[in-house]
């Protein structure tokens, strides 16, 4: 089972997560943000991951810190999990609407972190989420997971439905990158030999 757990705490946030690639897609998610709890459970379900999640964060200030740091220990959770990556597909990729919002979303698992990050997203909050939060937390998991990962807005104008739709097309994109390649079980999917 390609499963990871997390402990850590600063003075901003003290979080324990727990993730199995090999999962249902269940999860347990209390992170003290509701749109955050909404988006994680989402991906959770989409990716097929088993999630648990519980954060207690300086929420009294804002929700930055908590959501930056629950993407870096996802992105360390995953990293983790998905040790050497052999036998892995190593790419993968969503189009998906929601709604009016359509997302492109894709990944290679390769061992180098980079972000294009490209959403339009109108309103300044969903709730008392501030939506600039979104790109944190993929630069969060990205740094830590050392995927590249490419999300592009190609419509939408409501910003729930695009940033749903994000968390969605992530979790799929992860899903098909993560599956394992019957065909090359115990090939490191790279002519290098390594991913890194």
């Amino acid at each position: 089972m390609r499963t990871a757990k997390i402990e850590r705490t600063t003075a901003e946030t003290d979080i324990s997560l727990s993730l199995n690639l090999d999962g249902t897609g269940k999860c347990e998610i209390q992170s003290g943000c509701g749109f955050l709890d909404h988006c994680l459970t989402l991906f959770a379900k989409h990716s097929g991951f088993d999630v648990t999640l519980a954060c207690k964060g300086d929420t009294y200030v804002d929700f930055h810190h908590t959501v930056e740091d629950v993407g870096i220990c996802l992105g360390e959770a995953f990293s983790a999990a998905i040790g050497d990556m052999r036998g892995i597909c190593r790419y993968g990729h969503m189009l998906l609407p929601m709604d009016e919002a359509l997302i492109l979303c894709a990944a290679d698992v390769s061992g180098r972190g980079v972000l294009c990050f490209d959403l339009d997203i109108p309103a300044s909050k969903v709730g008392d989420f501030d939506t600039e939060l979104t790109e944190e937390f993929f630069l969060g998991f990205i740094r830590k997971s050392n995927i590249t990962l490419h999300v592009k807005q190609l419509s939408g104008k409501n910003s729930h439905h695009i940033i749903e739709g994000s968390f969605k097309a992530f979790a799929r994109a992860l899903r098909m990158a993560v599956a394992i390649d019957e065909k090359n079980r115990d090939e490191i999917p790279s002519t290098k030999g390594v991913l890194i």
